[in-house]
């Protein structure tokens, strides 16, 4: 199977020369990946390829012109669902990366200057949004979606694992730290489970990182998950983290 995402964009020059380096170009060379990029100019109908406009009644800024973008929406190269990258948009979260990379593709319009014309929005089968806070264009959230996306798809990654134990995964916990050589770097050593052999011992201890790692660094991903288990607050106790859940439930307590 084939992952194909189509995306519009004023600049296909930077989605492209991303494309063609690391996962995501060896996903290209394997057939996994297939990205069309289509230059939003080429679905202009004046001399100057205009696709801006300023905005009925006044403000800032110029604003991303209908007629352009749903001319290339049309394009029969366009895979549904269409999705408008927009500061308006629901924040992208690794759930999405998973329904995203299930389905038989998607196709991602880079927004520009102060924004889409209400219609684009309107035509777009959902908006998305990387994170609160505003960028230039697009383009990057684009990439970001792709990449998180595409390393989802069955066969992308090289070791299929890798994407079910990283930060996020579907029990909504980071991921556990890691280590490699030297064993011992200014004093700081490798904790000692890790060189037991033991894999059982060693599968405890990892995820008793991960929620020690959730819960210090970001609580409300427990609080999203409903909190944390009792065989997870067992867990806690067994390496010696009473003081950290004692914390965390005096933190609750006092909001």
């Amino acid at each position: 199977m084939t992952l194909r995402v189509t995306v519009v964009t004023i600049f296909p020059q930077l989605i492209e020369q991303y494309l063609d380096a690391s996962v995501l170009g060896r996903a290209t060379q394997r057939s996994l990946l297939e990205v069309t990029v289509l230059d939003l100019r080429s679905y202009t109908d004046d001399p100057r390829r205009s696709i801006d406009d300023a905005p009925y009644g006044g403000g800032p800024g110029m604003l991303m012109m209908p007629e352009p973008v749903l001319r290339a929406l049309a394009d029969p190269r366009v895979v549904r669902p269409t999705i408008g990258l927009s500061p308006a948009g629901a924040t992208f979260r690794q759930a999405d990366a998973l329904e995203l990379s299930q389905a038989d593709g998607f196709t991602l319009i880079c927004g520009r200057y102060e924004g889409f014309d209400a219609r684009i929005e309107d035509a777009c089968d959902r908006l998305i949004s990387i994170g609160d806070f505003v960028l230039a264009g697009g383009e990057l959230a684009a990439l970001m979606i792709i990449e998180a996306t595409a390393r989802l798809f069955t066969g992308v990654l090289g070791n299929e694992e890798s994407a079910r134990e990283e930060s996020f995964a579907l029990d909504q916990l980071l991921e556990y730290p890691q280590y490699t050589r030297p064993r011992v770097l200014d004093g700081h050593e490798v904790p000692e489970v890790l060189l037991s052999g033991n894999h059982e011992e060693v599968n405890r201890w990892r995820y008793a990182q991960r929620l020690v790692r959730t819960l210090q660094r970001r609580p409300d991903l427990i609080d999203a998950r409903g909190g944390i288990s009792p065989q997870e607050v067992e867990l806690l106790h067994r390496y010696g983290y009473d003081e950290l859940l004692q914390t965390m439930n005096k933190e609750r307590l006092e909001r």
